[in-house]
C-alpha cells in the first residue's frame, strides 16, 4: 500500500466529515480548558494524558468510526489495534495536540484529525478553538485557514533572521554561517500548530526531532504539502504514515528550497 492515490481524486466528503467531528471534539476539550480536568502521567511520567484528552478522543471515535466503520483507527489516547495497517484508509487522530501547553492555560494547541490512505494523508483538519482557528486540506484542494487559503513564506523573500522553531540540540547542528541566519522562535507546545504556522507563513520552517508521531503529524502534513510546502526526513523523504511503527526520525518542514538549504547545512551530532 505504497502507491498514491490519483491526485484528482476528491477527498470532500471525508473533509467535511473529519472537520465536523474535530469542531465536536474541540468544543469538548474548550469545556475542560481553564478547569482543572484529572491529570495521569504515561510513558514513564514523561508525558501527560488528562479527562479532557481522553473526552476529546472518545468524542471523535464515536462520530468518526461510526461514519467510516471500514476505515482504521489510529488515535495516541486509544489501544492500538494492528488491524489499521491493513485498512487502506485510516483516521490518524490526536485529540489534543500540545497538552501541557493546554494545562498550563496556553491557547496553542489543537484537535488533530487527518484521514490516510496507502500511507500519506489524503485529508486533514486542525482545530485550535481557544484560538477560534480552523486549518484544512485535502489532496486535490488548497490548505485553508479559517475557509481562506494560505500559502508558505516563499524561498526568496529577504526576510532575515530566517524564523525557525527548532529544539537547542538541533540548533546546534547547522553549518555555522548558515545557523547565524537563524532566529529561533519561542517554543510552542503542539508540534502540528508550529506546523501550521509553517503553512500560513508566520514561520519560515521548522525542526523536528526525532520521536513525533503519526498522530502529531499526519493532518499538519497534508496543510502544509498543499500550502506550498514540504516535510521530510533527513534523506529528504516524504513521511509514511500508519505503519506499525508510528515514530518519526528528525523532521525538517518548510519550503522546498529552504527544507534543502536546511538539508545540506545540517550536520551530523557533536562525538560524545
Amino acid at each position: 500500500m505504497t502507491d498514491a492515490f490519483d491526485t484528482t481524486k476528491d477527498w470532500t466528503d471525508d473533509l467535511a466529515l473529519i472537520e465536523m467531528a474535530g469542531r465536536e471534539a474541540g468544543a469538548v476539550a474548550l469545556s475542560h480548558f481553564g478547569g482543572a480536568p484529572e491529570v495521569w502521567w504515561k510513558n514513564g511520567g514523561q508525558s501527560p494524558v488528562s479527562a479532557a484528552d481522553l473526552a476529546a478522543n472518545s468524542c471523535l471515535e464515536d462520530i468518526l468510526r461510526k461514519a467510516r466503520p471500514d476505515y482504521g483507527w489510529l488515535s495516541e489516547e486509544s489501544r492500538d489495534d494492528p488491524a489499521r495497517i491493513a485498512a487502506e484508509c485510516a483516521f490518524v487522530v490526536d485529540p489534543i495536540d500540545g497538552t501541557r501547553g493546554f494545562l498550563s492555560g496556553g491557547k496553542t494547541w489543537v484537535v488533530s484529525v487527518a484521514v490516510v490512505a496507502r500511507n500519506r494523508p489524503v485529508a486533514g483538519v486542525l482545530v485550535a478553538p481557544a484560538l477560534d482557528e480552523i486549518y484544512s486540506a485535502q489532496l486535490s484542494g488548497p490548505a485553508l485557514k479559517n475557509g481562506v487559503p494560505i500559502a508558505i513564506a516563499a524561498a526568496g523573500e529577504e526576510r532575515r533572521p530566517v524564523e525557525i522553531s527548532m529544539p537547542g540540540n538541533l540548533a546546534g547542528r547547522f553549518n555555522a554561517d548558515f545557523g547565524a541566519r537563524l532566529r529561533r522562535h519561542p517554543h510552542i507546545p503542539s508540534l502540528a500548530y508550529r506546523l501550521a504556522m509553517v503553512a500560513d507563513g508566520r514561520l519560515d520552517g521548522t525542526l523536528v526531532r526525532a520521536h513525533s508521531h503519526d498522530w502529531d503529524l499526519a493532518a499538519a502534513d497534508i496543510i502544509l504539502e498543499r500550502a506550498g510546502g514540504v516535510l521530510v526526513d533527513e534523506a529528504e523523504r516524504t513521511l509514511g504514515y500508519n505503519h506499525a511503527d508510528v515514530s518519526q526520525g528528525t523532521l525538517f518542514a518548510g519550503h522546498p528550497a529552504l527544507v534543502s538549504e536546511m538539508l545540506r547545512q545540517f550536520g551530523p551530532p557533536d562525538a560524545p
